[in-house]
Formats: C-alpha cells, sequence, structure tokens
C-alpha cells in the first residue's frame, strides 16, 4: 500500500471499538475474529500488521471486530476478504478455536484452500501479505496473541488434515 495510507478516521462500525477489563484492553465490541488459511502447496497466509494497529509490525491472521449479531465463522471470512481478498467460496472450515476472557472472544477459524488464489492487499491494515510455510511460521515476529495460539492451533490443523485425507 502506498506509504500515506493510515488508520481509517473514526469507527466504520459499532463494533470497531474497545473493550475493557480485568485481564487488559481488547479490540472489538463483540468480539474478534480471524481466518488461518493453509495451503497445502503454499503454507499459511500471515498478515504484517500495519504500524499504527494495535501490536503494529508483527506478524497474525486477518480478521478483526466483529459486527453486531455476526457470527465468528462469517466474521473471518469476511474480515479475510476485506483486508487479503481470500475468496471465501476457494476456502472450507476445518475447525474453530476459541480464546475467552469472559468479557470479550477471539475465535480463530481454521479453513484450507480448497483451490489456489492470490493474497492481496485490499485496505490498509496491511503491510505485507505471505504465504508462509507450516514450519516457518513460529520464525516469524508474531503478534503476541496468535504466537501463544499458534503451537495448538498448528496440532489441531495437522491432526484436522490428517482426518480429512484418510480414503
Amino acid at each position: 500500500m502506498p506509504g500515506g495510507l493510515r488508520h481509517p478516521l473514526g469507527p466504520r462500525d459499532p463494533g470497531d471499538a474497545w473493550v475493557e477489563g480485568e485481564h487488559g484492553r481488547f479490540w472489538g465490541r463483540f468480539g474478534s475474529a480471524g481466518l488461518l488459511v493453509h495451503d497445502a502447496a503454499k503454507g499459511i497466509l500471515l498478515q504484517h500488521r500495519a504500524l499504527w494497529s494495535h501490536q503494529g509490525g508483527t506478524w497474525g491472521l486477518p480478521g478483526g471486530a466483529l459486527h453486531q449479531g455476526e457470527g465468528a465463522i462469517d466474521g473471518a471470512l469476511r474480515e479475510a476478504r476485506e483486508e487479503a481478498a481470500v475468496p471465501p467460496e476457494n476456502v472450507r472450515v476445518l475447525f474453530t478455536s476459541v480464546f475467552d476472557v469472559g468479557y470479550w472472544t477471539y475465535t480463530t477459524v481454521v479453513a484450507e484452500a480448497l483451490q489456489p488464489f492470490e493474497a492481496a492487499i485490499s485496505d490498509p491494515e496491511s503491510l505485507e501479505l505471505q504465504w508462509v510455510g507450516v514450519d516457518a511460521v513460529g520464525g516469524k515476529k508474531l503478534h503476541p496473541g496468535f504466537a501463544t495460539a499458534w503451537p495448538g492451533l498448528r496440532s489441531r490443523l495437522t491432526e484436522a488434515r490428517r482426518i480429512t485425507s484418510r480414503p
């Protein structure tokens, strides 16, 4: 994206707000969700987060705040389409994983690419998008929440792919 693009001015949706509580401050009044896409040939689609964003400069998943009444899967697919041009028809959801602090949740929606697609930066929230081999994900400077979740997500992804590839 051109260097002049910055954080959009003001909330665009009522869900675009911080929530705070005893466990900290989190983005997404109605929770947040992200899409972890695995392509067998390319790896995991990662987003290098814009410097102005929370934990900017780290690598994570395309995702963001849920809209009021929006389910986590729908929200993750919408955000991935908005931020990385992920075509929802090209992925199949394998499972979800929820991080819940009581007053806020983040749902990681794990999916496999059914058809190859080219990810493309489609809003100012990304510095870069990159397909990263499963073994190399942990070598990136990951968003702290994703870094904590990655080992368990990787294990579940490996198991889900093993089960779905059985004849």
